[in-house]
């Protein structure tokens, strides 16, 4: 009595959350710049890049690209100490507006840096000059309306930060679509979260923020102990100082699009330097919301096997998988509208074991705080 009990208010709580989310997305109205606005900000376009050779090109040219003032724009990457090509690409491009600096040229050789990724973000913006920094990364790609989209609703809403959204581009292999599936699911609860203000959200893909709230929080100084999370506890201070202003920007001009991970293990990898943020931040609406939505996908691994050894599990575990895919199928089909990408939400039940066993491998491997990104092996200090 006391797991059935357990099991109904758990699913209880997440139904309630999923149609929040949902109420959450709808209330996020579509932003469509004015045909008749002319932008007046500059814009400083900051990519902290690391082992790239592969995309930087199609990155910077997108930007180059946009439909946007070149007077009025800046692209400064900082190169974090790659491996491989990605210096000698940088260089070899032809854009007055793009400046390219070496990270290894400004560490201090007896200084332990634990994120250079944030270090990295911090040297380029500390060298730009523009009032809207935009940071987006190296292996990403934009539409040609991209920034005046950003910029006309910037200057529209008075904004200090802006959430913009980000897309995989997928093939039809199991990985990628998973990963895009579930990426979309976290792009929509993104939406709900930000006008809802249920916790931190977004993706350093693409996101905007005012050089003036910027130097208020001091940038990422604080949170510099932390080896990820440069979007999000950047968020976080932004959002404490000015609790007013941080933004959805839900246009489709304003999507980045990227690719999902190529290997299973990459992408745990990915999902583990994630989830290893989780409890390392003050935001407890989005720490009891995920512990939430940990136990419940828990809950379901141990019903499914007690449901073995005693039949009767069979109509508990039963009902609460199917109210949870119900909840978040009717939560992701308008999500999947917006990025127009509905075929690929046909395999979502035939993948929703898969994304249990992910959810409950990838939060507890989090805990031990070791991941490797980027080549280099990460170790999270508590």
């Amino acid at each position: 009595m006391v797991l059935i009990f357990f099991a109904s208010i758990l699913i209880a709580l997440y139904v309630v959350l999923i149609l929040l989310y949902h109420m959450g997305w709808w209330l996020q109205k579509p932003f469509v710049k004015s045909a008749v606005w002319m932008p007046h900000t500059k814009v400083s376009v900051v990519i902290a890049a690391r082992n790239e050779a592969a995309n930087i090109e199609q990155c910077i040219r997108s930007i180059l690209a946009q439909e946007y003032p070149p007077e009025l724009l800046e692209i400064t990457v900082v190169d974090d100490c790659s491996e491989d090509e990605t210096l000698t690409l940088l260089r070899n491009l032809e854009a007055s507006n793009v400046r390219v600096f070496l990270l290894s040229d400004f560490l201090d050789k007896e200084e332990k840096v634990i994120s250079f990724k944030k270090k990295a973000l911090a040297l380029g913006i500390s060298k730009s000059t523009g009032d809207l920094i935009v940071t987006t990364d190296a292996d990403c790609w934009m539409g040609r309306n991209w920034l005046s989209t950003i910029v006309s609703f910037y200057e529209s809403k008075g904004s200090e930060m802006i959430v913009a959204p980000v897309q995989f581009v997928h093939d039809n292999s199991v990985l990628q679509l998973f990963q895009s599936i579930d990426f979309m699911m976290m792009q929509g609860v993104t939406a709900a979260t930000v006008r809802l203000h249920l916790g931190i959200m977004c993706n350093g893909a693409n996101l905007a923020f005012s050089r003036k709230a910027y130097n208020a929080v001091n940038g990422y100084s604080g949170v510099d102990h932390l080896v990820s999370g440069d979007d999000y506890l950047l968020q976080l201070k932004i959002k404490k100082q000015f609790p007013d202003s941080v933004h959805y920007l839900k246009s489709r001009a304003a999507i980045v699009h990227t690719l999902p991970q190529n290997t299973w293990q990459s992408f745990f990898q990915q999902r583990i330097r994630w989830a290893s943020k989780t409890g390392k931040y003050e935001d407890r609406k989005m720490t009891l919301i995920l512990s939430l939505i940990y136990v419940l996908n828990c809950l379901l691994l141990f019903l499914f096997l007690l449901s073995f050894f005693q039949s009767f599990y069979w109509s508990l575990f039963g009902p609460i998988l199917l109210s949870k895919m119900l909840m978040e199928i009717l939560f992701l089909y308008p999500v999947a509208h917006f990025y127009r990408d509905k075929k690929q939400l046909v395999y979502f039940v035939f993948l929703q074991p898969l994304h249990i066993v992910y959810i409950i491998v990838a939060g507890f491997l989090s805990r031990f705080s070791r991941f490797e990104w980027k080549q280099r092996i990460a170790i999270q200090k508590h």
